[in-house]
């Protein structure tokens, strides 16, 4: 059920230029956003291949998501520790320090804004990154959600991670909480919230063939309404 076949599957470009295919007129967009499991990698690719545009990855993997998580964990433990010595030299939180952690958060939506609107120029399926936030307003952009059932996400998720599904059940829960945060956080949206999207698209009741030709003619369709 994850897999997208041969037929569908090409070699889509990745992270690079707009392929011939698209030159001379406005390039197809479309932004994915999934809850864990829902096969937005392969569906993304798939997507952009049938479309002739470059496909972008999430800013963050599971797995990158999963040791963050780790880290956190252990510093949390070693914050209670100090706090229960009695030690406020560690555990008290500095002015500067929180100055710093805004700046911070100034910067990454900066970079990440002008990345999203970069790639948007020149077409492309961008997973995540809040490109259905950042791109509204841009017209003939389509803005999609994959969703499904948890148990069947979970399934997908391990299979294509060749992970348990206990781990797999552990990176969801901390990985669809950590990225909707990331997007309140920084841009004040929730991305889990399915009005924002022009289509929403159970992966969980559909393979992904049908998923992905969905996807596909939905797009040349906004796009074909916004050039008439």
């Amino acid at each position: 059920m994850s897999e997208v076949s041969d037929d569908v599957r090409a070699a889509a470009p990745v992270n690079g230029p707009a392929g011939a295919s698209v030159r001379g007129r406005s390039a197809p967009v479309v932004t994915l956003f999934e809850s864990y499991g829902s096969g937005a990698a392969a569906i993304g690719r798939a997507v952009a291949a049938a479309l002739g545009v470059p496909f972008h990855e999430q800013a963050f993997s599971s797995q990158q998501l999963e040791e963050s998580a780790r880290q956190r964990e252990k510093e949390g433990l070693l914050t209670r520790m100090f706090d229960a010595m009695g030690d406020a030299s560690f555990g008290g939180v500095d002015v500067g320090d929180v100055a710093s952690a805004q700046r911070d958060r100034y910067d990454l939506v900066v970079q990440n804004t002008a990345q999203v609107e970069q790639w948007a120029r020149a077409g492309g399926v961008i997973v995540g990154r809040n490109g259905a936030f950042i791109l509204a307003d841009r017209p003939g952009a389509l803005h999609v959600m994959l969703d499904g059932p948890l148990e069947r996400r979970i399934v997908r998720a391990a299979q294509e991670a060749g992970i348990s599904q206990e781990r797999a059940a552990r990176r969801q829960k901390n990985e669809d909480r950590v990225r909707a945060n990331m997007s309140i956080k920084l841009y004040g949206w929730d991305p889990r919230d399915p009005a924002r999207y022009d289509l929403v698209v159970n992966t969980g009741r559909m393979d992904p063939d049908t998923c992905v030709e969905i996807i596909v003619n939905a797009c040349r369709s906004k796009t074909a309404r916004r050039v008439s």
